[in-house]
């Protein structure tokens, strides 16, 4: 028989372990997701969950109410004794002291918001229809959900131009051609366990409550009853609040009032200069979405989310 020289036996016997570390390896990286180094920070497809959406610390919440009122200032929100609530909510979350509506009036602010850009629509005009991309086609695309809900609407998927209280200028939602009609909702479909919500979801106050007819502190009071649940659900939730306005009273600065509130926000207040393109990039970014329109050029949201 052959004998085999020691240090041959040695050689071998390394060889068999770097291969069984290196395979190990291969096998930790594919059952943990990991991906090359290469790929990091890279903004997929429109529509396509990434992980550069996260790279600035941002949380990837497990929903997104956005709850928007209606030509306010700041000044008259945050600290008025006609908003209590809303006051309450800005000195217990992040409170923007910066934050600016794009141009009057309403309706093109709620596309920019929804789109990142006002479509060209320059009035309260309707009926609106468009096909562009948008919040919405982007998060089905990527297997999330978004649901709006109008307080007033008369029945899912009506695309009437009014009705009561509830006017289609301030739900962007239903002037997209290519969405479903699912995704337009009545405000009283909203489920009563939020764990159902959708991954965003946008909520509009009628005429009366989202301060547009009746006053901030009638929209105080609706936002202290409607929202105030959700924001202590969020908490414990992995989930998060958004509440901003369409734009401010009509002033040349249209400086509004926007808070965020919910699970890992820190209790700040902010002096970042933000509009609306600002909060859609930063919706895109938590789900890992390519930016759309003038949020390509907006910054997310910074400086007020607690360490991962």
């Amino acid at each position: 028989m052959r004998r085999v020289h020691p240090l041959c036996v040695v050689g071998i016997a390394l060889a068999l372990v770097t291969s069984c570390t290196q395979t190990e390896g291969n096998r930790t990286a594919a059952t943990s997701g990991s991906e090359p180094s290469s790929a990091a920070g890279t903004t997929q497809a429109t529509g396509t969950p990434s992980a550069a959406g996260r790279a600035d610390g941002l949380p990837r919440p497990e929903h997104v109410m956005v709850a928007i009122f209606e030509n306010e200032d700041l000044s008259a929100i945050v600290g008025s004794a006609e908003a209590p609530y809303l006051t309450e909510l800005a000195a217990s979350g992040a409170n923007f002291t910066d934050a600016h509506g794009e141009t009057h009036p309403s309706q093109p602010n709620y596309l920019a918001l929804f789109s990142g850009s006002t479509q060209g629509v320059t009035d309260d005009s309707c009926p609106v229809q468009l096909t562009s991309e948008n919040l919405a086609t982007q998060l089905l695309a990527a297997g999330e959900t978004f649901v709006g809900y109008s307080e007033g609407l008369p029945s899912p998927g009506y695309t009437g131009c009014r009705s009561g209280k509830y006017a289609r200028k301030h739900n962007p939602w239903v002037d997209f051609q290519d969405l479903p009609a699912k995704v337009n909702q009545p405000f009283s479909a909203m489920p009563a366990d939020y764990a159902d919500l959708p991954t965003v979801s946008f909520v509009v106050p009628d005429l009366c409550n989202d301060m547009h007819n009746c006053g901030v502190a009638a929209g105080d009071a609706w936002a202290r009853e409607h929202l105030a649940p959700y924001v202590e659900w969020a908490k414990a939730n992995g989930s998060l609040l958004i509440v901003t306005f369409d734009e401010d009273s009509g002033g040349p600065e249209n400086h509004i009032a926007t808070i965020v509130a919910g699970a890992d926000v820190r209790t700040t207040s902010s002096d970042q200069h933000i509009n609306h393109y600002n909060l859609l990039r930063t919706l895109e970014d938590m789900y890992g979405l390519a930016p759309l329109g003038e949020a390509a050029g907006a910054s997310a949201l910074t400086g007020i989310w607690t360490p991962p």
